[in-house]
């Protein structure tokens, strides 16, 4: 977990310079950190930005209690699993990080919601879209079974076309990360979800 380090570092720093006290917190990887409009998209619920580059769902719970243990926040909206996929993990791998992340909220914050937005679809990583829509799948699944103040957010549906293949008009020339087009799609996919996930 050492390549995280510098990272990590920054929004250890980053906190300290917070003016406001954040009640809505979203973690997780590149995805969340390029968000460069999130606070100004979901101001009225007092975000801040825990993403950081590269990261995994396994590193999502490796580092929580070291980022999370200065905030109090209302909810928690997660993004990984992505890049676990990706290094080659299988879903089930992806799927035991994820119930790790729950047990660690709980544990940390009580019973407060928390939102996993299902993994998005690229073209980068096409050659493994079977494995994403399995771990979207099972985690969907659990999610579901379970109620309670587990919320699932399904991205992938609206960022694929009718032949279920990724949309390039949401995807950076990279075919991999979201461009503005996309996060506006996110945005409007998660304020339809926040009345069910906020008390």
């Amino acid at each position: 977990m050492i390549w995280y380090e510098n990272e990590v570092q920054r929004l250890e720093q980053e906190r300290g310079s917070l003016d406001y006290d954040p009640k809505m917190i979203f973690y997780g990887s590149s995805s969340i950190r390029l968000w460069e409009t999130l606070y100004e998209d979901f101001k009225p619920y007092r975000p801040v930005n825990l993403g950081f580059g590269g990261s995994t769902l396994a590193a999502c719970v490796w580092f929580f209690d070291r980022l999370l243990q200065s905030y109090d926040p209302e909810s928690i909206i997660v993004y990984a699993g992505d890049n676990d996929l990706g290094d080659g993990r299988h879903p089930e791998e992806v799927f035991i990080f994820f119930r790790q992340l729950v047990t660690c909220t709980r544990q940390r914050f009580g019973n407060i919601p928390l939102a996993f937005i299902s993994i998005k679809p690229s073209i980068t990583r096409w050659n493994i879209v079977d494995s994403i829509r399995y771990t979207n799948k099972i985690i969907g699944e659990d999610i579901r079974r379970e109620g309670g103040n587990l919320h699932f957010i399904n991205v992938y549906n609206k960022m694929t076309d009718n032949a279920g293949y990724p949309k390039r008009e949401f995807l950076d020339p990279d075919g991999l990360h979201i461009n503005a087009k996309g996060y506006t799609l996110w945005k409007e996919i998660i304020l339809q979800h926040l009345p069910a996930i906020l008390p």
